[in-house]
């Protein structure tokens, strides 16, 4: 049986247009896309209560109002709930897909703002028990998803259990979620330690949310980064941070998306800023293995 390590590595060969050069057939796996490709960005967190889903659905809204081709995959196969804070119908799930029961495009939906939705599946198996049909069905959705679109967000379920570290070694980067309460920064550290022993150089950078303001927001930050460095031999990128706002738990309660409630609030203004971060580097040529070593990429 494969290691979820196994197959996080030739899922990442697959993001990245690669073939896969273990010597399989292509009747074993799927094969690999060629010519431009999406960004693959796994959003996650050291323990939940974070706002991690809130915040990947509000990035998607604002950068597909940027122009951006969107899809948001919710990969939290224990609690999945990005349909619930859409206030969408869904009829088709990750776990159909894999199943072999639906197809990629039955189910996807259109989702509040513009961008896509793949629903996640509660409850789903772990990962390294998949069936090998169900493996490559896996894989093939996650091929589709990158060719067809600029940015693949991944919104994974929190900890590091088998299924969240599954797709985080195989993202071109991770954006961690954090907020300034103790549990959540010590929790913060042992998920990035915990992917940066089994992936070298992997870009990662931190975001802060619920947050006073920006100082509290950059001292996180600093703190969680000179960690790091002194035991990892790693540097964070600073992705910025989200203050606290009374419109985002207001959006929750109605279902919909804060930055298309209150466009102007102070939330919403922080997430404006993250999604022209990533937007900076959207026009650039994407190939095979591009943003394999862009380890700063949000930091520029």
């Amino acid at each position: 049986m494969a290691t979820y390590q196994d197959q996080a590595s030739e899922l990442r060969k697959l993001m990245q247009g690669m073939s896969d050069t273990s010597g399989a057939s292509s009747h074993d796996e799927p094969a690999a896309a060629a010519g431009p490709r999406a960004r693959i960005m796994a959003v996650t967190s050291g323990k939940g209560g974070v706002g991690k889903t809130n915040l990947s659905v509000n990035l998607a809204v604002r950068l597909a109002t940027m122009g951006r081709r969107v899809v948001l995959l919710d990969a939290d196969l224990g609690l999945a709930n990005a349909d619930v804070l859409l206030n969408l119908s869904i009829r088709a799930n990750l776990a159909h897909v894999i199943a072999g029961r639906k197809n990629i495009d039955q189910a996807m939906v259109e989702a509040p703002g513009g961008f896509t939705l793949v629903p996640g599946a509660s409850g789903l198996a772990q990962m390294a028990n998949l069936a090998p049909d169900e493996r490559r069905r896996l894989m093939a959705m996650m091929r589709d998803l990158a060719t067809n679109h600029d940015l693949v967000i991944i919104d994974t379920g929190a900890g590091i259990g088998p299924n969240v570290l599954s797709f985080l070694l195989a993202a071109d980067e991770l954006l961690v979620v954090t907020t300034p309460e103790p549990t959540s920064i010590t929790d913060a550290y042992a998920l990035i330690k915990a992917v940066a022993r089994q992936r070298e150089n992997i870009p990662v950078s931190l975001l802060v949310n619920m947050v006073r303001d920006r100082a509290e927001g950059r001292q996180v930050y600093e703190r969680i980064n000179a960690v790091c460095k002194r035991f990892l031999n790693m540097t964070l990128s600073d992705a910025g941070h989200v203050v606290s706002d009374a419109r985002v738990p207001q959006g929750v309660r109605r279902r919909t998306p804060f930055i298309i409630d209150t466009p102007d609030a102070p939330a919403s203004l922080c997430i404006g800023q993250l999604a022209h971060k990533l937007d900076r580097h959207a026009a650039e040529p994407r190939g095979r293995g591009f943003f394999r070593n862009m380890a700063s990429w949000l930091g520029r």
